[in-house]
């Protein structure tokens, strides 16, 4: 738990006792009840924020030493808060504007023909890891070759489902979520020893790959529209953060990068929220993105499902005290594509693997989540994205014994 912050009459106070007891930490520690590294921080905090190590008495002195000790804590609040926007504004260049909504994704064109707005659910694509077949039986393999062909096999398929297999709707544009891990990391001393490259070259390489899936959804629908939230893979700590989560991830960074591209694009506008979830909302239907990894648990019967409904659970509640209700939550990391209304779990573009075998999990192939919002009917077309190899296709259109 967060430590409380020192109060300038704590600090005062223990420049007053320890004047007392004669200038004797130990002594006036005692007295205070505290430890006498507590009492020889405060003292030193005294001494910093007032210039001098001696107690100024007077009533005006006191005042003065207050205000000094609660500006030095203002300022050390405040260049914790410019921490995000000085990586946006000075290092990477972009905006200060808040994000805001673009129109089309909540206003239905009106046309001859019905309107709907796809959205692709790119997550856990773990760029840089490498599955090894014969460790999981065969029945998957991955590395940054086939990484590649998988994505463009998953922006190809994407379109070829919108526009051959469902030819009478018009879109007004595209939303592509980015649902973190989208790299694989250097969390564990396994992916440390067995990751194809680095984390810098990963990310450069996936920059590159999701720059191309952004132009070409922008070619073909006209307009993107990127919420983007971390995982819990890209991060740089030992240890999952609340505070500062984002910033320590490089699914944020490259998120940033990718925005700073088409900065200038008036056809791709983001969403990078600070904190671990994204909301927006396409017509009337409330989206939260998040990425799962704070829900936890589960078991051999009920799997997944349980924590996640927990957790979907708990956002709505916290959600309606803050006049953020959602109708549908949107997460991954759990590699498990479940497609409902009231929730939305991605498959992932890696596919099985070997922590998934040692596990007993049940076999799930690569695949991603697709679906369609219809303006005053919320979501009327769900279908996944396959990855993986095609199954042979049978003699007759359907067979019974």
């Amino acid at each position: 738990m967060a430590q409380k912050p020192i109060t300038p009459d704590q600090i005062i106070e223990a420049m007053r006792v320890f004047e007392e007891c004669g200038r004797n930490c130990t002594t006036a520690a005692q007295r205070m009840g505290i430890p006498r590294s507590t009492l020889q921080s405060r003292i030193k905090i005294y001494g910093r924020t007032f210039g001098g190590d001696r107690l100024h008495a007077s009533p005006a002195d006191e005042l003065l030493a207050k205000v000094r000790v609660l500006e030095a804590q203002l300022a050390s609040a405040h260049q914790d808060t410019l921490t995000a926007r000085y990586v946006k504004s000075k290092i990477i260049g972009l905006s200060e504007e808040s994000p805001q909504v673009p129109p089309w994704l909540i206003k239905a064109k009106k046309s001859g023909r019905p309107t709907g707005t796809p959205t692709l659910f790119l997550s856990d694509l773990h760029w840089g890891e490498v599955v090894d077949p014969n460790q999981v039986g065969g029945v998957n393999e991955y590395n940054l070759e086939i990484a590649h062909q998988r994505i463009r096999m998953c922006v190809e398929k994407t379109i070829m489902l919108l526009t051959e297999h469902i030819t009478t709707i018009d879109y007004p544009g595209i939303v592509l979520a980015l649902g973190g891990d989208m790299v694989s990391g250097d969390i564990h001393d396994e992916l440390v020893a067995t990751n194809a490259k680095e984390i810098m070259p990963v990310v450069l390489d996936l920059w590159g790959v999701l720059m191309w899936v952004i132009e070409t959804l922008a070619d073909k629908f006209g307009h993107v529209f990127i919420p983007c939230v971390t995982g819990n893979h890209g991060r740089n700590t030992h240890k999952i953060r609340a505070k500062g989560r984002n910033f320590t991830s490089f699914d944020w960074l490259l998120y940033q990068f990718l925005a700073k591209h088409f900065d200038n694009d008036p056809r791709v506008q983001f969403l990078i929220p600070d904190g671990s979830d994204a909301y927006y909302r396409v017509y009337e239907h409330r989206y939260l993105l998040t990425h799962g990894d704070q829900f936890r648990g589960g078991d051999g019967m009920i799997g997944a499902l349980g924590p996640i409904i927990r957790g979907d659970h708990r956002k709505r509640s916290r959600n309606a005290q803050i006049d953020m209700e959602y109708d549908t939550m949107l997460l991954g990391h759990w590699h498990q594509l479940i497609q409902l209304r009231r929730l939305i779990v991605n498959g992932s573009t890696k596919g099985y693997c070997e922590y998934a075998w040692a596990s007993n999990f049940g076999f799930e192939p690569p695949q991603q989540a697709l679906w369609i919002n219809s303006p005053g009917h919320g979501i009327t077309f769900s279908m996944p994205v396959h990855l993986g190899e095609k199954m042979e296709a049978p003699d007759s259109w359907v067979s019974w014994k």
